[in-house]
């Protein structure tokens, strides 16, 4: 089964995937979702932190959100702690189920607000390169900016690559 899903999230020409099979991968992302809930309502009992966490299925992905009470802090300036928290969480949900986790954290509503900002940035960058017809390069982004980015572009119909490596990777639109 996790062969069969891992081959239809990295091939696009992938048939899709059958019901069943939708249903199992559901199943199996709240799974993932309902063990780093406990992971995370742990690490704030023992930081003595109040805050509500909400399960979700998103894009193929389980999700979860932490909000309520003070915790800018477990964000960082730049989302360096919240990155950190979420490659503990799945590192907790991998010694648990035994399958890879990508799943995605947002503390704060950091992340939903950061894919606002990134998804304005995106339109503004495509204007620019639809005028010019010349490529844009991005400053240095990780991992999820550039998702959110590379997403964007693709829905306004200009395409985009990254380039170079991390923490210097960053995000080029290329012109029609």
């Amino acid at each position: 089964m996790s062969e069969v899903v891992e081959q239809i999230e990295e091939s696009e020409e992938a048939p899709k995937a059958s019901k069943t099979e939708k249903k199992s991968l559901v199943a199996r992302l709240e799974e993932e979702g309902d063990v780093a809930a406990d992971y995370l309502e742990a690490l704030l009992d023992i930081t003595d932190l109040d805050g509500d966490i909400d399960i979700d299925v998103e894009n193929d992905r389980a999700s979860l959100a932490i909000a309520g009470g003070a915790l800018g802090h477990l964000v960082g300036d730049r989302g360096e702690v919240l990155d950190a928290i979420q490659e503990l969480t799945r590192l907790a949900v991998q010694t648990s189920t035994g399958e890879r986790s990508r799943l995605m954290l947002d503390i704060d509503n950091f992340r939903s607000e950061k894919k606002e900002e990134l998804a304005k940035l995106a339109h503004e960058i495509a204007d620019q390169v639809k005028s010019t017809g010349e490529s844009v390069k991005l400053r240095p982004m990780n991992a999820f900016e550039r998702k959110v980015v590379h997403d964007t572009i693709q829905e306004i119909g200009l395409t985009s690559e990254s380039e170079g490596e991390d923490p210097n990777r960053c995000v080029v639109v290329l012109p029609e």
